[in-house]
């Protein structure tokens, strides 16, 4: 199973961890969006989360119900020990990319 994930995948992995028993397509969305200013459509979430679950970094089941008049089962999600592992990695990556950044005579001092 791969561990590499994209920038979208991160946010997403991130957004269902930090939801813990509550994490759905569109409160995962609603996560991202309010996280990052970036308002992926809802077909690249679904898409995400399938692949993700693909590579084992997430699981899933379905939810009850809900009880409105036609109401609808919710998918929801949980991070997997893959999940988590490639998210450490991915911050881990990043943070020695970050320590070595010389921004020094780009558009100014950081």
């Amino acid at each position: 199973m791969s561990t590499r994930i994209g920038a979208l995948e991160e946010l997403i992995l991130l957004a269902v961890g930090g939801l813990g028993s509550q994490a759905y397509a569109v409160v995962v969305q609603q996560q991202i969006e309010e996280a990052s200013m970036r308002s992926p459509t809802m077909g690249a979430i679904y898409t995400s989360l399938e692949r993700l679950e693909d590579k084992g970094l997430l699981k899933s089941e379905l939810g009850d119900v809900t009880p409105k008049p036609g109401g609808r089962r919710k998918r929801f999600y949980r991070l997997t020990g893959l999940g988590a592992t490639a998210l450490t990695t991915t911050r881990s990556t990043r943070e020695k990319l970050w320590a070595n950044l010389q921004l020094g005579g780009v558009g100014g001092k950081a």
